[in-house]
């Protein structure tokens, strides 16, 4: 069981959508921010910061995830660590894809 997310590092990797075998590395800060990172596939390399990220835990299995970058794009993710599943939504003004994979909390 993982109470929060909050002082953790979370890596997963998309198998379908718009971002199918990309890897992205999400570090959830304690003052509420988010570090993302792309890890596998294009992009790789790519980081940014961004000031507010939500995250919350719906059940002992099962964490939500929320946050709007600077870029104008909004990701939404559920995490369910009973399964090592994650699925994910993106948008922003023009376009909302779906997403889903796994993951794994980086110690």
């Amino acid at each position: 069981m993982i109470e929060t997310l909050r002082g953790k590092t979370v890596r997963w990797t998309f198998s379908d959508g718009q971002v199918a075998g990309m890897r992205f590395e999400h570090t959830f800060n304690e003052d509420g921010s988010v570090v993302w990172r792309i890890v596998d596939g294009p992009g790789k390399g790519a980081s940014a910061r961004e000031a507010r990220c939500a995250t919350e835990r719906v059940s002992d299995e099962v964490h939500t995830i929320s946050y709007l970058a600077a870029s104008g794009h909004t990701l939404t993710a559920v995490l369910n660590v009973a399964t090592g599943r994650v699925t994910g939504f993106a948008s922003n003004e023009k376009e909302w894809s779906s997403q889903s994979g796994t993951f794994e909390v980086i110690p």
